[in-house]
């Protein structure tokens, strides 16, 4: 039952952390020039805070996904 529970943890979790790292593309490339993130202006006002809260939540996410991975593989 709890294996089942991380697993769909995990999944959710990777999908995340894929998503949250192909915002990180380059500077006006892939989906964050689409979303302002590589630029100085935009819907968001600036691209310095989103960036680093873009920063923080794939640290956050990915720090998730390695403890969920340690406690998939102790159980």
């Amino acid at each position: 039952m709890l294996d089942n529970i991380l697993s769909a943890v995990q999944v959710a979790l990777s999908f995340a952390v894929i998503f949250l790292v192909l915002m990180h593309s380059g500077k006006d490339a892939g989906l964050s020039g689409a979303f302002g993130v590589g630029t100085g202006s935009g819907p968001f006002g600036g691209g310095s805070l989103v960036e680093r809260n873009l920063n923080r939540w794939t640290v956050f996410f990915g720090v998730l996904w390695a403890i969920n991975s340690i406690i998939l593989i102790k159980v």
